[in-house]
């Protein structure tokens, strides 16, 4: 196992790669000034001894150098020993709808962001639950198996949007029954289901997935995102709104929260429903719901010691740094000297 001794050290790998296009503008616009100043065979004669490779070479051992420092100073780790850790929580998934209509900004920024942004939250507030992730639209994909590991649930949750699936649509039902899959088969009631959605549900079988749900003491909570009012669905090209989704009579779509869908989705299974729109009191449902939940223990392997590898990484970077040292900026006269076949010439 991997990870990082000095995680918050992390955005400094991008100061190398800084430097060296540094490197490069300074390196273009020397040229063009030497150039206004003399022609390049006239400066070569000026300088006869200066080694524009060797110059290349030393930048070379310094970018090098530098990139050793840095992964110094983030310090990897590499798991050493694995410990048997018997823990007592509750197995929790979150299925986050990412069709289109969850881009309409109703919901400050959006609903797609409001919904990341309380399941971020929601991972904060974990002990020692499992977690997994689903994300679906036209179809159910699974994003993240069950896990204690929270910090690579926050990793997946970045990469989530409304781009990751190309089947449009919004099929909570095929959600539902992906979530089962993740749950082992008996009848313990420390399994819970967290639908994230504006309610939009254009398919059918949701509540026939949710009483299967109920049958296997799987207990589903919905938050939804959104207004009843709704609003319109942006078309998002690079980061930018070129525009709104309109019907085949060229009027501009509304997308609004189906709260009542949503209801009846988690009362079919004993659950709650909330209004994800005050991320607070979201957060609080979410830590009351599964307050309610019956903790069963489990045992789980996790690496308990970590080797530190910064010692290498700062002995490379040394070594890089002495041979940029030693390398000279001029031209190695003598090499050329060397006569390796003699004089054919008689």
């Amino acid at each position: 196992m991997f990870n990082l001794g000095n995680p918050q050290y992390q955005s400094l790998l991008l100061l190398p790669l800084v430097v060296w296009v540094f490197y490069m503008f300074y390196k273009t616009w020397r040229k063009r000034k030497q150039a206004t100043f003399s022609d390049a065979s006239l400066l070569a004669q000026l300088n006869p001894k200066q080694s524009n490779r060797k110059s290349v070479f030393k930048m070379l051992f310094q970018f090098l150098g530098l990139v050793a420092l840095v992964i110094a100073l983030v310090n990897p780790r590499i798991g050493t020993r694995l410990e048997t850790i018997t823990r007592k929580g509750v197995d929790v998934v979150f299925a986050i709808d990412v069709s289109k209509s969850m881009l309409a900004e109703d919901v400050a920024p959006n609903r797609i962001l409001k919904a990341k942004q309380i399941l971020s939250k929601a991972i904060d507030e974990l002990v020692n639950d499992r977690i997994g992730i689903i994300v679906y639209a036209g179809k159910a994909y699974a994003q993240l198996p069950l896990t204690t590991d929270y910090s690579a649930a926050k990793m997946f949750l970045k990469t989530i949007d409304t781009d990751m699936i190309p089947t449009q649509g919004t099929d909570v039902g095929n959600a539902v029954e992906l979530a089962l899959s993740y749950f082992e088969s008996g009848t313990e009631k420390n399994r819970v289901l967290f639908i994230l959605s504006d309610g939009e549900s254009h398919e059918e079988g949701a509540l026939e997935a949710s009483e299967l749900a109920s049958e296997n003491g799987i207990i589903i909570n919905t938050i939804g995102l959104g207004t009843l009012q709704g609003g319109p669905i942006p078309i998002i090209r690079n980061g930018v709104i070129k525009g709104y989704k309109k019907d085949k009579s060229n009027n501009v779509v509304v997308t609004k929260m189906d709260a009542e869908m949503l209801q009846q989705l988690a009362l079919s299974t004993n659950g709650g429903f909330i209004d994800g729109t005050r991320t607070k009191e979201t957060i609080e449902f979410i830590k009351t719901a599964l307050s309610k939940m019956e903790q069963v223990e489990s045992e789980t392997e996790l690496f308990s010691d970590y080797e530190d590898k910064f010692q290498w990484f700062l002995a490379l970077a040394l070594l890089f740094f002495l041979v940029e040292s030693l390398t000279p900026s001029r031209k190695t006269l003598w090499i050329r000297k060397i006569k390796l076949f003699g004089n054919e010439t008689k």
